[in-house]
């Protein structure tokens, strides 16, 4: 900081005329710079839209969320318009949306086969409709689970017309006639991700054309269930897994030398009103078969929904194969179905291999939203954040989980002291508290490290003491501040997080402002620390 600064700083925080004459601050004035905005952990440069926003969209991690209406549970809880409202006041760009055929031709959405209650898919989109753009001007994907008749489809397509007019993307972009348009390009718009027939040449061809009652059929493989889940199932060990490696590569040999890479599957017709068809343009629902497939047959605009665990074992067994996949097409990652309590997975594993929409369940708080809530701060909260170049390139063969060729950060932590923390369920501030410094990013940079417990004192707690972490993939890696009261026999009491991309963090002595559980800001609760990191350059 220059004197120049300085002197700026002492304008604007000194409440003592004579101290600012003096080009001097008072006790006073530094502790109200150290409490303003400027001396936040987050940087001010990460608040707003900074990146390039003219990639293809299959650049950009994308917030997405899961079954958006569901705001408890995912089997007798209640559907709820709000569900989808803060979902897109925090920035989420991909909403799920589950449409049955409701009474009275009119489509309902609801987790079907389940007693969570219904909602009507209009008042839905007109809820959408209202709360689209008021976080970010970038596009909104519905991603649409669509159980409906034909003629409730059409049903469907009339209503996301009629509420959305212009904003509703419904034909290519001509300047985009055979790629991902970017963000920027489809600023303000809504796509449709659902099935499809035909290409988009034809769906131009179409466009003004009378589509009511015509209705196109087309094969749809019905895959098994194995992704649904290994749950209960005893931890693999080493030699089981290399076992179970080997039988795979060997299996996938013979089917090579046959012939069968592709085996045949069970299908089963279903029929899609050409209607809600032709609004379907960059986001085509495709079911994902093998990677192999994809490479030969996969169009630009057809995007890939994976169960967290068949993506959990592509990450482990083909990980190079699924980044490669990820840097062409669109892949969307959604909680398995024994969450019935509508909890999540870690989030960071799979923006790891690049996966674009991540989807977790919203209105469940814990750690992996705490994480999502985080990553998706950067950027200015537009929920598009670019992936890192080893990411996009499509001439890298970097493998992020075992990257050596990287540019690692060497960073340093003084947690200092705590102002005004929560005590919980204590009956006074004379709280016991710590402070654990998490770090999540690739298996090889994941680390915690806490600090010492300071007794009774949950007002004005102070630890100094210093935590180093050397980082292989900051582009990746996201820090997380907790503070506990610790108990020894109910366990651990929550006080508070923040979350934020490492290489948001602001160099000095810096204010952390702390969350509550459910997200909820704890001001004036933070922790004072001061920062410092170096970035190692690529020797060459």
């Amino acid at each position: 900081m220059n004197q120049t600064q300085s002197s700026q700083l002492i304008q604007r925080y000194e409440p003592i005329e004579e101290v600012k004459r003096g080009q001097q601050m008072s006790f006073e004035g530094f502790i109200r710079y150290m409490c303003s905005p400027e001396c936040l952990l987050f940087k001010k440069e990460c608040k707003k839209v900074y990146q390039d926003m003219t990639q293809p969209l299959n650049d950009y991690f994308i917030s997405s969320s899961h079954n958006t209406y569901l705001i408890s549970d995912q089997l007798v809880g209640p559907s709820d318009l709000w569900g989808y409202v803060s979902a897109l006041v925090k920035g989420c760009r991909c909403l799920e949306i589950d449409c049955w055929d409701g009474s009275q031709n009119e489509p309902i959405v609801y987790h079907g086969y389940t007693l969570t209650s219904k909602l009507l898919f209009k008042t839905v989109i007109q809820a959408i409709n209202k709360y689209a753009f008021v976080a970010s001007d970038y596009p909104v994907v519905l991603s649409l689970e669509n159980h409906c008749s034909p003629s409730q489809q059409e049903i469907m397509a009339e209503t996301l017309q009629s509420i959305f007019g212009e904003a509703l993307l419904s034909d290519m972009l001509d300047e985009f006639p055979d790629s991902l348009p970017s963000p920027e390009a489809l600023k303000f718009k809504i796509l449709i991700k659902n099935k499809r027939i035909g290409t988009l040449l034809e769906t131009r061809e179409r466009k003004g054309s009378d589509k009511r009652g015509k209705v196109e059929e087309y094969e749809e493989e019905v895959g098994d269930q194995e992704e649904e889940e290994e749950e209960g199932k005893q931890p693999e060990t080493q030699d089981s897994f290399l076992s179970r490696v080997t039988q795979e590569k060997e299996s996938e040999f013979l089917k090579v030398l046959t012939g069968n890479l592709f085996k045949k599957r069970k299908t089963r017709k279903v029929k899609i009103a050409l209607a809600l068809s032709d609004l379907v343009i960059y986001t085509k629902a495709e079911r994902f078969r093998n990677f192999q497939y994809s490479r030969m047959y996969q169009q630009f605009n057809e995007c890939n929904s994976l169960g967290e665990s068949q993506a959990r074992r592509l990450s482990k067994l083909k990980v190079q194969e699924f980044i490669l996949h990820t840097k062409k097409f669109l892949t969307r990652i959604y909680p398995k179905a024994i969450r019935a309590d509508s909890s999540n997975f870690n989030p960071q594993e799979f923006w790891n291999t690049g996966c674009q929409m991540v989807a977790l369940n919203f209105q469940t708080p814990g750690l992996p939203m705490d994480l999502q809530n985080g990553k998706f701060l950067d950027n200015g909260g537009s929920g598009y954040v670019l992936k890192p170049l080893f990411l996009r390139d499509h001439k890298s063969h970097l493998n992020p989980m075992t990257m050596t060729d990287s540019e690692p950060v060497t960073l340093s932590i003084r947690i200092i002291s705590g102002i005004q923390l929560p005590f919980g369920s204590s009956p006074t501030n004379r709280a016991d508290t710590l402070v654990i410094v998490e770090v999540y990013g690739v298996p090889n940079d994941q680390i915690k490290q806490q600090t010492r417990i300071i007794r009774k004192n949950a007002f004005s707690p102070k630890w100094n003491e210093t935590f180093t972490f050397i980082i292989q993939v900051p582009e990746l890696a996201l820090i997380r501040f907790v503070v506990e009261n610790p108990g020894l026999i109910a366990g651990s009491e929550f006080l508070g997080q923040y979350t934020l991309p490492v290489l948001c963090m602001n160099k000095g002595y810096r204010r952390i402002p702390l969350f509550s559980r459910t997200g909820e800001s704890l001001e004036p609760s933070s922790l004072f620390v001061y920062v410092w990191y170096i970035r190692e350059e690529k020797s060459t």
